[in-house]
């Protein structure tokens, strides 16, 4: 069923058209990934949807109780008010019925002896519960808490901007809504947090439509693919893996068409210059057949970025760190650290964030000093540095000066000579954009102008920091192609698990209490952590049975177990058996689905349902055999 239908949405950019009447409908439960290249209005398709921006002409139908909650890039919050009350706004009941309650609350806590606060809080909890709206607190706190906010009554103002965004990501998730409008909401967010993410959407009730780099996130989250690309829209039933595989399917179609125009060009010039004799309109006919062919406008998807900058000589020493250390306001971040970065190296750094990450990067780029020990640097070496932040770039200047500050001219890796306008015509920039003020670009197309300006700089080091963000998944795809063959050094600091799998084969890891070195991709590295923790875990269950079994208070306190107990138990093994049994069948059944997205998309929730049934079953049958065997003692 549709919830929001949208007809022929035109919208321009001063000589771009973003949205060349474009249609789509939205359905239930829907969730839909929006890409395209940096520029082409992905965010303003959003915010159009959201009625923060409008469109010249096109029509958007819904009901009309009919919701949205949008997030977008750079959220604005109130800093006035504390954290709850940030989130718990809105004028829908259950909204106001938590706010309520925990205004009462806060009262309560202030004067917790007055009988008048007393009472305005019995009144508040049976609201609550005539509304339904515990269980609606207690996720809103455990949102608020998987992403990292714990303390609920702090001031907004008070939050750093990383605490912000989450705040913001939180307010959206707990809004009720029937569209859900996320724009790159795993920006800045560590790994753990997005995998959290995944699977709160893949639960979430209303209908969901998201713009994200993050590919790993793409192929679990959506069922639908819409790509934006020189004001069309094409759309594609599927995850992004389905997406790619069938934008293949079409670019392949419009090439095998484009060939056919042109074999039937060129025979058409072919007859018209033998001259045939025929009836003059005829010829005439024919002839403005083939003009038409010959100007017939040919729309290929997608531009494409071509990176082929050279870079310079590295010779064998790249960078040595011996014993660094690094605090800040008495936290120490780097701890007695050494590494060796030899050439070729590919070196993921990974952590949680504000773990000292971009710390150690700025101290290998020279930029911060280490307050002991010793950073040595080759004498061949070259950096090129990617920063999170491009504050460096002056918006009043035009595109073309911006890379020129750099160089004019920089050889490509087969070793030709190639001016800036055409390495900018390689990133997508044509020589109408050349002279557009950067303060006029969008924030994913200076991100990608800023990378080709490092890159023009021909480093035989790269240091990038949070590269994908902001960046488009083509631009990216095509970076990750370009990391395959550069001969330098790559050091990244990233949370996008799909470029660490992809460009890193070394990990420095940023874990609780120390730094760690891993030979191997980022999903190799979760697999063991996974490992480490399930084996953590069981040695601290049975340091505590034994504990329980030592101790001589719990022998007094031994007993059988209950009736019901020993129903439960009579039954337990077949629970689980027959869990175990549903839980083969449901990958059985994912792996026949093909391309079915949806099916797969819920049977991957039910594999996830029986996973934590088959866990707390098994918890349960220890719980019990433990029993059990203490009263046979």
């Amino acid at each position: 069923m549709s919830i929001l239908s949208v007809e022929n949405l035109y919208k321009t950019y001063g000589d771009k058209d973003l949205f060349n009447e474009i249609s789509f409908t939205i359905g239930e439960r829907e969730r839909i990934g929006l890409i395209g290249v940096n520029g082409t209005g992905k965010s303003t398709l959003l915010k159009v949807l959201a009625g923060v921006d409008t469109a010249e002409k096109g029509t958007m139908d819904h009901a009309n109780d009919f919701h949205i909650e949008y997030l977008p890039q750079e959220p604005q919050l109130n800093h006035d008010l504390t954290v709850l009350e940030q989130i718990y706004y809105g004028e829908s009941t259950i909204m106001k019925t938590m706010r309520h309650y925990e205004q009462a609350l806060r009262e309560l806590e202030g004067e917790p002896t007055s009988e008048q606060k007393q009472e305005h809080l019995y009144k508040a909890q049976q609201k609550m519960d005539e509304h339904d709206a515990w269980e609606a607190n207690t996720v809103a706190k455990t949102i608020l808490t998987k992403l990292g906010i714990r303390n609920f009554d702090q001031s907004v103002s008070a939050l750093s901007g990383g605490q912000k965004k989450r705040v913001a990501i939180a307010k959206a998730l707990i809004q009720p809504a029937d569209l859900l409008i996320l724009d790159e909401p795993t920006n800045h967010l560590d790994n753990e947090t997005i995998e959290w993410m995944e699977s709160f959407l893949t639960q979430y009730k209303g209908s969901l439509l998201v713009v994200t780099h993050d590919r790993y996130f793409l192929n679990r989250v959506t069922n639908r693919i819409y790509e934006l690309d020189k004001g069309n829209l094409y759309i594609y039933d599927g995850n992004y893996e389905v997406f790619l595989e069938k934008k293949a399917e079409r670019e392949e179609l419009e090439r095998a068409n484009e060939q056919k125009r042109q074999n039937t060009l060129r025979r058409e010039l072919e007859w018209l210059r033998r001259g045939p004799k025929a009836r003059g309109t005829k010829q005439k006919a024919r002839k403005d057949r083939a003009e038409a062919l010959r100007d017939q406008k040919v729309e290929r998807a997608g531009g494409e970025v071509d990176i082929a900058i050279g870079s310079t000589r590295l010779g064998n020493d790249v960078f040595e760190l011996e014993g660094v250390n690094k605090s800040y306001e008495g936290r120490t971040v780097v701890d007695d650290f050494s590494y060796l970065v030899v050439p070729g190296e590919r070196l993921g750094i990974i952590g949680p964030n504000g773990s000292g990450k971009t710390t150690l990067l700025n101290m290998i780029a020279g930029k911060v000093e280490p307050d002991t020990g010793v950073i040595s640097t080759g004498q061949t070496v070259k950096v090129g540095y990617y920063t999170q932040d491009h504050q460096e770039m002056d918006e009043s200047l035009r595109v073309v000066e911006y890379i020129k500050e750099e160089a004019e001219v920089v050889q490509t890796i087969e070793g030709d000579t190639i001016t800036a306008e055409q390495m900018l015509e390689r990133f997508m920039f044509p020589r109408y954009m050349q002279w557009t003020y950067i303060s006029k670009l969008s924030g994913g197309e200076r991100r990608r102008l800023y990378l080709l300006r490092v890159l023009m700089q021909e480093p035989n080091v790269l240091l990038l920091d949070e590269p994908t963000n902001d960046l488009d998944t083509q631009t990216l795809t095509i970076l990750e192609e370009y990391l395959d063959s550069f001969p330098g050094v790559v050091i990244t600091v990233s949370h996008d698990r799909y470029f660490l799998d992809r460009v890193v084969d070394h990990l420095i890891a940023f874990e609780d209490t120390r730094i760690r070195r891993f030979q191997g991709n980022y999903t190799e590295y979760l697999e063991i952590r996974k490992q480490e923790e399930g084996e953590a875990l069981a040695a601290e269950r049975q340091k505590a049975k034994e504990e329980k079994k030592a101790s001589p208070h719990q022998r007094q306190k031994r007993r059988k177990l209950s009736y019901h107990e020993q129903q439960e138990w009579n039954t337990i093994e077949d629970r689980i058996e027959q869990l175990e049994l549903r839980y083969e069948e449901v990958q059985n059944e994912i792996t026949e689905t093909g391309s079915d997205a949806v099916r797969a998309q819920e049977l991957m929730n039910e594999m996830q349902q029986l996973e934590e049934q088959i866990e707390q079953a098994m918890e349960r049958w220890e719980e019990l055999s433990t029993i059990i065997e203490e009263s046979k003692q």
